[in-house]
């Protein structure tokens, strides 16, 4: 069973922001198979939380849900506590929770703007400050879950791209100043899950422009996830899951809509 160093013995455990919906909740059932107790954040979705803390045990694992809106700057706080609490310790943390707002720059509004910010890119700081302790002391690991508006302009979607490249020079500066103690990287996926309004044509016309010919799926997310966790000799990465599209057919500028 794979898991990440664990020196201080007995099962790793993973805190997953965001997963109760879409890839955090791909990544938090990914984590389980992969042998690692849950802390199981959401904000919304509680039941889809539930469902994910029950396949965990359904898997032999160990699994608490945790709410908390992370655009409250007190809410990553709470949230370290509830993992002491909970677990009383913490090896993995998967940034996952997002905020996906489209808009035109110039009409962006100033409360949207900081809202987009404190979910993707300030929670995400606030998160690791408030467990590091537990990080360095399982000599863990911090996956941030950007996209490919972190490498790219993604007009359509302005703050989510401005706040997602923030987010991936974080995972770099963090990075730097953890080490050794905590690995800190990244992972950008592509289209992994395509927007529920999409049809055959708009899949078919997403399809043709990959390289290697096919989709996504959260499951080629997770495995970048699991690798990052237990790769001792890498930090300060970003390992995008694209199928090659960034070097596909087409202009990727404002290609939103995959995680």
């Amino acid at each position: 069973m794979e898991t990440s160093a664990n020196p201080a013995g007995g099962s790793p455990v993973a805190l997953v922001t965001g997963a109760g919906v879409r890839l955090g909740r791909s990544i938090a059932i990914g984590l389980a198979e992969a042998g690692y107790d849950l802390v199981v954040h959401y904000r919304a979705s509680r039941e889809g939380a539930r469902e994910v803390a029950e396949l965990a045990r359904e898997r032999g694992r160990r699994a608490a849900i945790v709410g908390a809106d992370l655009a409250d700057p007190s809410a990553p706080r709470r949230l370290a506590d509830e993992v002491r609490e909970r677990a009383g310790r913490l090896d993995l943390l998967v940034n996952s929770a997002s905020s996906f707002q489209s808009a035109e720059l110039m009409e962006v509004e100033v409360s949207k703007w900081d809202r987009v910010m404190a979910v993707n890119l300030r929670a995400p700081f606030l998160l690791v400050r408030e467990t590091v302790d537990l990080l360095r002391a399982a000599r863990g690991s911090v996956v941030n879950i950007v996209d490919l508006s972190a490498l790219q302009p993604w007009t359509s979607h302005p703050v989510h791209s401005v706040a997602k490249a923030g987010l991936l020079h974080l995972t770099r500066v963090m990075a730097r100043s953890l080490a050794p103690e905590v690995r800190v990287s990244a992972v950008a996926p592509g289209k992994v899950l395509l927007p529920a309004h999409h049809g055959e044509a708009e899949a078919e016309r997403a399809r043709r422009r990959v390289p290697l010919g096919r989709i996504g799926t959260p499951g080629d997310v997770v495995e970048a996830v699991r690798f990052l966790a237990r790769a001792d000799y890498v930090t300060g990465e970003v390992v995008v899951v694209d199928g090659g599209a960034r070097w596909g057919v087409g202009d990727q500028v404002d290609d939103a809509g995959g995680g």
